[in-house]
């Protein structure tokens, strides 16, 4: 693609050199990737300004820059000055990719907790019903059978219209998407068209000096997504204290789900339910003068919240309550309370719970369902959080019968310190063992499981590795449950035979 057919996504710019005869086979804004006839978008970062890293981009041979000023390159570079690099660099992305969500109907996820498995129903309902269906969010990308992983809940936007050009590619129709407050904040989204967006909640959270000053920034970067992007309905939790808010001066049509407020979608008669492997929640979805049976393999009203946001939204598109219900009920996402088949009588969940806020209401949840002994088994990041490790221990602590201390991605930090923090912080006279390995702690949980028993593997969730020294070390925390289970019905055949 000729440089000069990309020009004019860049509205309002100076030029500097020329820009006749460049190819541009790819849009970085990572130094290490800058090359020849790649454009280099030069970020201000938190801790890093891309700026700085131009002269290493040209003698990469780069010769395109995007820059929020005219920086000191040889005259053979091309510099593309304009107010705000991380604007244009969303520009530039979607008339590099051909402008790619303009052909799907995109569906936007945004609140403190619920994205993720509200938004993974919601695709799964979509799917299931004649609408094939992506997902974008904490847990990835999926489109379709195929996979793959980021490392951000919404990816920056270059990422977002390439991955919605494969969707194109591959016949999908629509996506949902988690849309975080930083990506509204520095424009990842910018110039998506939402056909409809979804509020789950609001809370404190993501305040810090890397991202937002105080609540009230996080709140009003949150807003912007139903304010500023001409969606044509919204789906909202007339429970939330913030609901109203998030709407104002919103021009869509609105619909709203709650379990104690009047709403299109309310939430009733909710109870646990358990069986020989699974639990989670049953609920009657009251609408339109007509009650439906719901059941979720997932605990807590937190779970009924999510299931009446995934249902509003699919009946935008056509699916009705029974349909949903029928899907919702087989359903499991992956690390979040996700239910391990894997012994009779025995309940295993993974979940991302990974600070202390979420290992409570996890834990809280679980001993609803008066389980024989919950064990639980725990870690925390390396380097980081510190605060972290006495909240973690402190839940675990009061809410657990039997705790498992070992690691959840250490990096540089040796494991056995970070337990030793948790242990000081452990002030409960509640059985407990440190096993460093993780693999090793999780093979424990197992073969200590006793009928009755809920087991909560928390901290990694959906991860699929261990962050080791800086390097991502393969690893399943579900292969290695139903691994280690079948060593053990193994054994029990043996031992009849």
């Amino acid at each position: 693609m000729l440089l000069t057919s990309l020009l004019p996504a860049c509205q309002d710019y100076t030029l500097y050199g020329t820009p006749d005869g460049l190819q541009v086979q790819s849009i970085e804004y990572n130094s290490r990737f800058a090359g020849k006839n790649k454009i280099f978008v030069c970020m201000p970062g938190a801790r890093i300004d891309g700026h700085s890293y131009a002269p290493m981009a040209y003698d990469q041979g780069c010769r395109i820059f995007v820059c929020d000023h005219k920086m000191d390159l040889p005259d053979d570079a091309v510099q593309i000055v304009v107010e705000t690099p991380r604007l244009t660099l969303a520009k530039l992305s979607a008339a590099f990719y051909n402008h790619p969500a303009d052909s799907l109907t995109v569906i936007g996820i945004t609140g403190t907790k619920g994205k993720t498995t509200t938004a993974i129903l919601l695709s799964e309902i979509l799917s299931s019903s004649g609408h094939p269906c992506a997902y974008i969010g904490s847990n990835g990308v999926t489109i379709g059978t195929a996979h793959y992983d980021t490392v951000n809940t919404t990816p920056e936007s270059r990422e977002l219209h390439r991955y919605f050009r494969m969707m194109v590619d591959e016949g999908i129709t629509h996506v949902v998407m988690e849309v975080s407050s930083q990506a509204l904040k520095f424009y990842r989204v910018h110039g998506i068209h939402f056909d409809t967006c979804l509020y789950t909640n609001l809370s404190e959270d993501h305040i810090s000096p890397s991202e937002h000053q105080d609540f009230e920034e996080y709140k009003e970067c949150k807003t912007r997504l139903f304010r500023l992007y001409n969606c044509r309905h919204i789906v909202c939790n007339a429970d939330d204290p913030h609901c109203e808010d998030m709407i104002r001066g919103a021009d869509a049509e609105i619909i709203r789900y709650a379990i104690d407020s009047p709403a299109d979608f309310c939430g009733s008669n909710i109870r646990p339910f358990r069986n020989e492997t699974a639990l989670g929640i049953d609920f009657d979805c009251k609408t339109n003068g007509h009650t439906y049976p719901v059941r979720l393999r997932t605990p807590g009203d937190f779970s009924v919240y999510n299931g009446l946001c995934a249902i509003a939204a699919a009946q935008i598109y056509g699916v009705s309550v029974e349909r949903c219900a029928a899907i919702l009920k087989r359903m499991s996402i992956r690390g979040r309370f996700e239910i391990v088949d894997a012994l009779d009588n025995i309940t295993f969940i993974i979940d991302y719970a990974h600070n202390g806020l979420s290992l409570e209401s996890a834990l809280s949840v679980l001993r609803e369902y008066k389980p024989n002994r919950l064990i639980c088994l725990i870690g925390t990041v390396g380097g980081k959080a510190q605060n972290r490790r006495e909240e973690l221990a402190d839940a675990a602590g009061r809410l657990a019968d039997h705790v498992i201390f070992t690691s959840d991605n250490p990096d540089r930090e040796p494991p056995e310190e970070i337990i030793r923090d948790m242990l000081l912080s452990f002030r409960n006279a509640k059985p407990y063992e440190a096993i460093v390995d993780r693999e090793e702690a999780i093979r424990r949980a197992v073969q200590m499981a006793q009928d009755g028993d809920i087991v909560l593997f928390a901290g990694k969730g959906h991860e699929n590795y261990q962050l080791i020294n800086g390097e991502k070390i393969p690893f399943s925390e579900r292969d290695l449950i139903l691994d280690e289970a079948a060593i053990l019905k193994e054994g029990l055949q043996t031992r009849l035979i």
